[in-house]
């Protein structure tokens, strides 16, 4: 194993698999739904409690590498990566399942926060660009595989081989990384934030709990109040902490910045805006619509496959362009792609409705996120460069956790809503049909109508889905659209430049990320 490129093969096949767990349970929910007999809130947590341990746990982990060494916490990223994989192959309920995903996010966040590091320290001059190109193409076509790499396991294997696959991926990525990557650490004297961490990490757990909580007990109900509570009094923990610490997890003296404030915000509404709607999108081609897993897959990767092809093409035109503007343009794309998909859904549609919005949102994508690392260093000074990388990837897979929380919970309202409205449900049933049908379970609802009225059942299984599908790619749109005009407000720099205000960016940061999830 003389190859120099072997180090490049183990670090970006971490990043792939990492990165493709964040969606390949997309195209499984159904059938998880179904093999578990899962609620829709569990369902949530199923999703959501991976990207939640990856955003609360990301910076912590940079710390941790730069302690302990980066190629040890990648190794020990790997190996609790593949053990949690087994667990969730292995769960049989879904408790056991929603705990395993949540360690498996442990894992990731381990693998994430080194990837970059270990790039950086492996290969110097032309080959860093080589390999962070290698990288940075790997990081994007997850986006794209994870829903196709999972319906094509659901369907011809089972729901549990979308976790178990990661296990033989996991060991050749050892195996690879003990024999050809070097270690490295980070300066002299670092630290890791272990009170910044645990409130960080509280705060953001107890508001997406909360959030589920309110939109299924009621948002005064005694459990919602509490954890929302929790949250707010953690997050006045964690600025207090931080404000205190000579080696904080955050410098919030950045946050004052209002380029870097704007930027993080516009991470976070970007990822809550572009992805989580596609979850439920997924359910409804194959609860609803009754299209099989790997064409349900198939069907959400436009926006994927367009967001990879502007990536890749417009590298060169976006250095003639001002970060602010690809960055506002993108936002504003992203937000046409999800109110056009609102203005042609309707009742009757089918899967192609979903074609002209995921086209737009990808192109959107494709502009935004390869300038959005780039602008965030370069609105940080330059011995910050680290941090303002590891800050704006945190924000971003906060932002996919809350979006899904935030449009779980106003989708499965919505869809309350129609079906206590119809009246053709008397009672408590109604309630447990519009929870069969937002957790895939809408072949239940349709069978278990009187004689003579499937035809009825099966018409308002469509109208209420679909009512809740309108409402999330509506709040989509406008949070999106908020996100862009903001940032075109406030966001300066010119073509090539990083963004201002802020000192240059660090010459020894990885070029920006390519469009992913």
């Amino acid at each position: 194993m003389r190859s120099k490129w072997w180090p490049l093969a183990a670090i970006t096949l971490g990043n792939f698999m990492l990165l493709i767990d964040v969606t390949i349970v997309n195209s499984a929910l159904p059938q998880v739904a179904q093999g578990l007999d899962a609620s829709f809130t569990s369902l949530q947590w199923v999703m959501d409690i991976y990207a939640l341990a990856l955003a609360a746990l990301l910076m912590a982990a940079g710390s941790a590498a730069d302690l302990f060494g980066r190629r040890r916490l990648y190794l020990l990223g790997l190996t609790v990566f593949a053990l949690s994989s087994l667990a969730c192959g292995l769960a049989p309920g879904t408790g056991v399942l929603i705990a395993a995903r949540g360690v498996q996010g442990v894992g990731a966040a381990a693998m994430f926060a080194t990837t970059t590091p270990l790039l950086m320290a492996t290969y110097t001059g032309r080959d860093r660009g080589v390999a962070f190109g290698v990288w940075g193409g790997t990081s994007g076509a997850a986006a794209a595989v994870g829903p196709v790499l999972g319906g094509l396991l659901t369907e011809y294997a089972d729901w549990r081989a979308i976790f178990l696959v990661n296990l033989p991926l996991t060991a050749i990525a050892v195996w690879i990384t003990l024999r050809t990557v070097g270690e490295s650490r980070g300066a002299a004297g670092a630290r890791i934030d272990w009170p910044g961490a645990a409130s960080f990490t509280l705060c953001a757990g107890a508001l997406t709990y909360g959030l589920m909580r309110g939109g299924e007990e009621g948002w005064s109900e005694g459990g919602t109040v509490a954890s929302l509570v929790a949250s707010a009094l953690a997050l006045v923990v964690f600025v207090l902490v931080e404000r205190r610490k000579r080696q904080p997890l955050l410098d919030l003296g950045l946050m004052r910045r209002p380029t870097f404030a704007v930027l993080m915000a516009a991470a976070l509404l970007l990822q809550a805006a572009a992805f989580p709607y596609l979850t439920y999108a997924g359910m409804w081609l194959q609860s609803v619509l009754g299209l099989s897993p790997v064409q349900a897959g198939l069907s959400v990767t436009p926006m994927a496959g367009m967001a990879l092809i502007v990536g890749a093409a417009g590298g060169r035109v976006l250095e003639r362009v001002a970060p602010g503007r690809a960055l506002g343009g993108g936002l504003l794309l992203v937000s046409a792609g999800a109110l056009v998909t609102t203005a042609l859904l309707t009742a009757d549609s089918d899967w192609t409705v979903f074609v002209p919005g995921l086209l737009l949102g990808g192109l959107g994508i494709g502009l935004a996120m390869p300038v959005l690392v780039s602008a965030a260093l370069g609105a940080a000074p330059p011995e910050r460069a680290g941090m303002a990388s590891g800050a704006v990837n945190t924000f971003r897979q906060l932002g996919y956790a809350l979006g899904i929380a935030v449009l779980g919970t106003v989708f499965a309202t919505r869809v309350r809503d129609v079906v206590d409205g119809s009246g053709a449900v008397p009672g408590r049933a109604a309630g447990q049909a519009a929870g069969a049908i937002s957790g895939g379970h809408a072949d239940a609802v349709i069978t278990a109508a009187p004689a003579g009225r499937a035809a009825e059942a099966k018409a308002l299984v469509r109208e209420s889905f679909v009512a809740g599908l309108d409402r999330i790619c509506l709040i989509s749109g406008v949070a999106a659209l908020a996100a862009g005009l903001l940032v075109l407000a406030v966001v300066r720099g010119e073509p090539g430049a990083p963004a201002k205000p802020g000192a240059p960016a660090d010459k020894t940061a990885p070029p920006a990320e390519p469009a992913r999830t």
